[in-house]
C-alpha cells in the first residue's frame, strides 16, 4: 500500500483573476502553471458572465494539478468580481493579474522580492504589450498601451491590477467600488485608499507581465476615451474638498493645454502627436471630474 501524499503547504499568495468570455484565460492559467520559485500560492479565478462559462477551463486547469478555486460573479461589474476574489482570498498576500495576460515563470517570486525590498504593502509590476501584426507603427512606436507604476519624488501614489501584489492586512476592510465596475478605475480608487490610510506602494520594475493587444484597441479614439476615464478616476482624489478641488482645476486644464500645444507642435511624428493628444485626454478627464461629470461606461 502506497504512502499518502503529504499535504500541500498553505498558500502564502493567493493569485486572483477576473474573467469575462476571454479564451486568454487558458494561457494565463497556464503561464502561472511554470512558476519557478515561487511561494505556495492557490489561483482564485472570478467569472463575471451571467453564466459560469470559464468553468470548463477551470477543470482543465486542475487536471495539470493547479489548486485553483472557481467563484460564479455574474453581475458584468468588475469591482463585484474583485470583491468576490477579495472574499474566497485567506493568504496573507494577495497577487492580481489580468485574464488577457502572461506572466513570465519568475513572476510571483520577482514580485515578491520587490515587496521586501522595497519594505512596501503593495507593489505593481510592468505590463508590456504585445502588438498583432500588422499593427499600426505609430502604435507601436508610441506604445500607450502598456502600463507601468508612475514613480515621483514623494514615492508610488496608486496602482493597479493588471500586474500586482498586496499584502492582505494592508487592505483592511477595503473594497473595490461597484459604482466605478463597468466605467472603470476601480482599482486606481482602491490604492488611492490605500495609499491615504498610509499604506506604502512601490513599483516592482523586474516583475513585467505581457498582454496581447486586441486589434480593436489600436485606435487613437480608443486611447483617448481609456485616457479620459482614467484621468476621471485620477480626479476622484480632490472631490471630497470643494476647495481642493477648486485649486486642481487650473493646473490640470493648463496641463490639457499645454499638451494640445505639444501635439500641434509635433505633428509631424505620427507617434508624438497621438501620444501627446492622449495625455490631453487624461488632463481632461481630471477636468471633467472636478467640474461634476460622471464617469462613463469603459467595459461594457
Amino acid at each position: 500500500m502506497s504512502a499518502p501524499r503529504p499535504a500541500a503547504p498553505p498558500a502564502e499568495i493567493d493569485v486572483c483573476i477576473c474573467t469575462f468570455r476571454r479564451a486568454s484565460l487558458a494561457d494565463t492559467l497556464a503561464s502561472l502553471d511554470a512558476q519557478v520559485g515561487a511561494p505556495p500560492f492557490r489561483i482564485i479565478v472570478a467569472d463575471n458572465d451571467d453564466h459560469p462559462g470559464a468553468e470548463a477551463v477551470i477543470a482543465a486547469a486542475r487536471t495539470r494539478g493547479q489548486a485553483v478555486t472557481y467563484v460564479h460573479a455574474p453581475a458584468r461589474n468588475i469591482s463585484i468580481a474583485r470583491n468576490a476574489c477579495l472574499a474566497a482570498a485567506t493568504a496573507p498576500f494577495i497577487a492580481w493579474i489580468d485574464d488577457d495576460e502572461r506572466a513570465p515563470s519568475d513572476w510571483l517570486a520577482g514580485l515578491r522580492r520587490a515587496l521586501d525590498r522595497a519594505g512596501a504593502d503593495a507593489v505593481f509590476g510592468p505590463v508590456r504589450a504585445i502588438y498583432p501584426p500588422g499593427a499600426p507603427a505609430w502604435a507601436v512606436r508610441a506604445d500607450l498601451h502598456s502600463t507601468r507604476a508612475v514613480e515621483t519624488a514623494s514615492g508610488v501614489a496608486t496602482g493597479y491590477t493588471s500586474n500586482a501584489l498586496v499584502r492582505r492586512a494592508a487592505m483592511g476592510d477595503l473594497q473595490f467600488d461597484p459604482a466605478l465596475g463597468r466605467s472603470g478605475g476601480e482599482d486606481t480608487d482602491l490604492f488611492w485608499r490605500m495609499h491615504a490610510r498610509g499604506a506604502r506602494l512601490a513599483a516592482a520594475s523586474d516583475a513585467p507581465v505581457t498582454e496581447a493587444v486586441d486589434p480593436t484597441r489600436l485606435t487613437l479614439a480608443w486611447l483617448a476615451r481609456r485616457a479620459f476615464r482614467s484621468g476621471q478616476s485620477h480626479g476622484l482624489r480632490f472631490v471630497g474638498s470643494p476647495a481642493r478641488r477648486a485649486a486642481a482645476v487650473p493646473p490640470a486644464a493648463a496641463k490639457a493645454a499645454a499638451c494640445l500645444a505639444l501635439a500641434a507642435f509635433g505633428a509631424a511624428d505620427p507617434a508624438a502627436w497621438r501620444r501627446q493628444l492622449v495625455r490631453a485626454a487624461l488632463h481632461a478627464g481630471v477636468v471633467s471630474r472636478l467640474l461634476g461629470l460622471r464617469e462613463g461606461i469603459l467595459y461594457g
